[in-house]
């Protein structure tokens, strides 16, 4: 296929006019194929990875439903997403471990039309009771190194992404000895800066959902997000659905961690694309009120009811320079979960995993493996 009049978003974050080919489902310096796909003047993206998302479409995937990671797949695919790793919830050994072997039986026999699973975000069950959101208290637990290497090898060594409170005990043990094989990120923690500085010196490199989950930033105390801003290592994932983060604090993790270490993600739920307005998750019953998922209180967030591909129009409506949102979006998940030298970006030898969008931005087309899957 080569593919001309576009506007191709390249390794530089940045666009150029020019053509692009693909042969054999991968990105190539030039092609036999005959098939040539016209762009229309309109910009040529990396297919988006949204590395924490529950599910969608009336599926969660720690309910350990046979068919949730199929349904889910699809939902992301017609969305923009060609690529992602599920995340899990606070929830006993013996519930994750049926979800992470769906996880690993999904990613063996995967279509190549649908998004393709990455990994798995365990997000839980080793949190702060002060800061567990929407996770489930009863079954929060004190960091277990043998607990993740266990559900890694069940799940194949999917775990890209293991998460932790960094002020539990033994935590610092668990972030040496975890982040030897995949990113470890802290997260539901009620940490000051003092404790975070030490697991990222430690070895934590991410923060999940930055500013939820975890103490503000104050100028006498400024918690895990002082530390993680000064640590050049650590990247920080980002709800921008305009319900979660205000469009100024969107603006302000841009300007102070810089673009290459932000991580746009949509943290959606199974109310994301689902007919219903309430659902069970995480043993919580969630209600949908202004487009905001909250638990019974009516106040407590438990996740969004967004796509990542609408929380990157957003952050460009917010202000954010398309190049620096798409980035987010592409580039710095696919290095968070060890993926870039397959996805991320647009370059030869790479999957052939890309969107088609109008100059506003609006998605045209989705490719995964040079494959058109959505068309609008």
């Amino acid at each position: 296929m080569k593919i001309i009049n576009g506007l191709v978003f390249k390794e530089d974050f940045c666009f150029h006019k020019e053509d692009l080919y693909v042969e054999n489902g991968f990105f190539a310096a030039n092609t036999n194929d005959e098939i040539i796909l016209d762009a229309n003047g309109g910009y040529v993206l990396p297919g988006f990875i949204d590395i924490h998302l529950h599910g969608n479409s009336g599926f969660d995937f720690s309910k350990g439903e046979e068919e949730g990671l199929d349904h889910i797949a699809d939902y992301l695919a017609g969305h923009g997403i060609t690529s992602f790793a599920i995340a899990s919830m606070t929830q006993p050994y013996e519930t994750l471990k049926i979800a992470y072997k769906n996880a690993a039986q999904f990613k063996n026999s995967a279509r190549k039309d649908t998004a393709q699973l990455l990994g798995i975000n365990m997000e839980g069950p080793f949190f702060s009771s002060e800061k567990k959101g929407a996770q489930s208290e009863k079954d929060l637990q004190l960091p277990d190194i043998e607990m993740v290497k266990s559900l890694n090898e069940v799940a194949n060594g999917l775990i890209r992404i293991a998460c932790v409170a960094p002020e539990l005990p033994k935590a610092m043990d668990f972030i040496q000895a975890v982040s030897q094989f995949c990113t470890v990120s802290v997260a539901h923690t009620a940490a000051n800066y003092d404790v975070a500085k030490e697991a990222f010196e430690k070895g934590a490199t991410q923060v999940t959902h930055l500013y939820n989950g975890m103490l503000p930033l104050l100028h006498r105390q400024p918690g895990v997000i002082g530390a993680a801003i000064e640590n050049s290592n650590v990247k920080a994932e980002l709800i921008c659905d305009g319900i979660h983060v205000h469009e100024s604090a969107v603006r302000a993790a841009f300007r102070m961690f810089g673009s290459e270490r932000i991580i746009l993600i949509s943290d959606s739920l199974c109310v994301c694309g689902g007919e219903k307005k309430q659902y069970e998750f995480g043993g919580h019953l969630i209600s949908v009120k202004n487009g905001a998922a909250v638990l019974e209180d009516g106040i407590t967030f438990a996740g969004s009811t967004t796509d990542l591909f609408s929380c990157v129009k957003k952050a460009i409506s917010f202000g954010i320079q398309p190049e620096d949102a798409i980035r987010a979006a592409t580039w710095n998940p696919a290095e968070a979960v060890g993926a870039i030298k397959a996805v991320g970006s647009i370059a030869n030898g790479k999957h052939a995993d890309f969107l088609i969008c109008d100059k506003d931005f609006s998605l045209k087309a989705t490719y995964i493996g040079g494959n058109l899957v959505k068309k609008w």
